[in-house]
């Protein structure tokens, strides 16, 4: 018996066809797990579910009724409750407000200390370290995504849908999410579940339905399925090695760090990053990460400690002070805070060396236009409707290609990339990856933060490991493996 189903599901946009005669069923008290590359149809699959698009043919059931397509708010009255990839918290609100919004308790006075014991007791299920007085806009991304996790629980439900609700969160965070999701599973109701980490699908789905292009691939059983399988349903294709081999021949020290500090956010930071080479830096959600870069970077005020460039004191008052010093960040955050999604995908490569493509003091198309196309090239960002079409329109994996792209614009000392594959199909990380190494064989160094573990161990030379604001210690390619790395995470030196 099926809980939620549809059938013959279709939805076309102008010069897409997004689902094509889609079939798709979750049965009481099951994960099920939906996979595909960006752009396979998984996002309008369960904003139709959701009630956020109307299927232009087709139909949905839940418990055998038919769901009323178009209004989320009915739907989820009736159960259905989506956490999103992109998060649709209120800054201003605190955490409490934000998992009780819609659904305040009390007229016409608001029982707020309720309201807040409740929501710690969501967000202490869920392992989160946030206060519920704390406002959204102070957490940090894998904090908001708990939030996030935490207000779709607090409501009546039946069926719950994560769309990649793993991608900020480390080790430990996203096991406790996997413990709340099998209590969920025990209760009777449904789980489909979406994720580019195929680790994740064997840990927690018990089955699996793959879209490409638009159209169903495959529904299976997870014990009856490998990785390899899943990857050639997913991309009509072998991949023959998930993370490729690196050679790295590093020369001199690019980045050195000293006694790093930025209180509360981390205490105490030493490491270097060497010409020619990946650092990871690995360590828990809240343990400071992001803070660092950040801090490298010229965006935060109060940094202490000694920063060297290339044997050069560094100190940053602004982002734009980096990338003169040769430096490029890749934010965590690309459709908020790294993409201007309204601007075309030629313009978000161009956008910071405006001066020096002007003419005049206006900006010359005859020089800005072949400079976004050679950068895109270069990276092979692919836009179908060309460069003119919206960055935000883009597949994910384009929209990181187009971040690097504009960095490497110029020419580059170290480039920091903040969870660079968050959000990615596993074509375009291999992708991704392969341009990794392509400008590290070029001499550029790299600063990769990843709360994937498997990526951490694929892609790094060295792994620098930190654990509530401090280094921890390092490890070398050969000394770093799962628990290494995550003993030093948790337990500090």
């Amino acid at each position: 018996m099926s809980l939620l189903c549809a059938a013959g599901l279709s939805k076309s946009f102008p010069g897409v066809r997004a689902l094509e005669g889609v079939d798709f069923d979750l049965r009481p008290g099951e994960v099920h797990a939906l996979l595909g590359e960006n752009g396979a149809g998984k996002s309008t699959l369960i904003k139709i579910l959701g009630g956020a698009l109307v299927p232009d043919a087709g139909e949905a059931r839940l418990e055998g009724e038919p769901l009323p397509l178009g209004d989320p708010l009915a739907v989820r009255r009736r159960g259905i409750n989506i956490v999103y990839q992109e998060l649709t918290l209120v800054g201003e609100l605190t955490a409490a407000e934000n998992i009780f919004l819609g659904r305040e308790q009390g007229r016409p006075l608001l029982r707020r200390r309720e309201m807040a014991r409740s929501a710690q007791e969501l967000l202490d299920g869920l392992g989160a370290r946030v206060a519920t007085d704390a406002p959204v806009r102070t957490l940090s991304v894998a904090q908001q995504q708990l939030v996030e996790i935490a207000r779709a629980l607090a409501s009546e439900l039946k069926v719950l849908i994560l769309d990649e609700p793993s991608a900020t969160l480390s080790g430990p965070e996203v096991e406790r999410l996997f413990a709340v999701l099998r209590g969920l599973r025990e209760r009777g109701l449904g789980v489909v579940y979406i994720s580019h980490r195929l680790e994740e699908i064997f840990a927690i789905a018990d089955r699996v339905t793959v879209l490409r292009d638009g159209r169903h691939v495959a529904s299976a059983p997870v014990a009856g399925v490998d990785r390899a399988q899943l990857i050639r349903w997913m991309v009509g294709r072998d991949l023959t090695e998930e993370f490729p081999p690196r050679a790295p021949t590093p020369g001199g020290v690019v980045l050195d760090v000293r006694g790093l500090a930025c209180p509360p956010r981390f205490t105490d930071v030493s490491l270097t990053v060497r010409r020619g080479e990946i650092v990871g830096l690995a360590g828990l959600v809240g343990a400071g990460r992001t803070s660092v870069a950040l801090a490298l970077f010229g965006a935060l005020a109060g940094v202490r400690g000694e920063v060297r460039l290339e044997g050069r004191p560094a100190r940053f008052g602004s982002p734009a002070d980096a990338i003169r010093a040769g430096m490029g960040y890749v934010t965590e955050d690309r459709r908020r805070r790294g993409l201007f999604r309204l601007l075309s995908a030629g313009a978000n490569v161009t956008i910071c060396y405006l001066r020096s493509l002007a003419r005049l003091g206006m900006l010359s198309p005859g020089r800005e236009r072949p400079a976004a196309a050679a950068a895109a090239r270069e990276f092979d960002v692919r836009a179908p409707a060309g460069l003119a079409q919206p960055a935000g329109t883009l597949s994910g994996g384009n929209q990181q290609k187009l971040l690097l792209a504009r960095l490497l614009l110029r020419p580059r000392r170290l480039l920091i990339l903040d969870e660079p594959t968050r959000g990615i199909d596993v074509g375009a990380k291999s992708e991704i990856y392969a341009l990794m190494n392509r400008l590290t064989a070029q001499g550029l160094g790299i600063l990769m933060i990843s709360s994937e573990l498997p990526e951490v161990l694929g892609m790094s030379d060295r792994v620098v490991v930190m654990h509530e604001g401090r280094t921890a210690g390092e490890l070398s390619r050969a000394q770093a493996t799962p628990d290494s790395v995550m003993e030093m995470a948790t337990a500090g030196p």
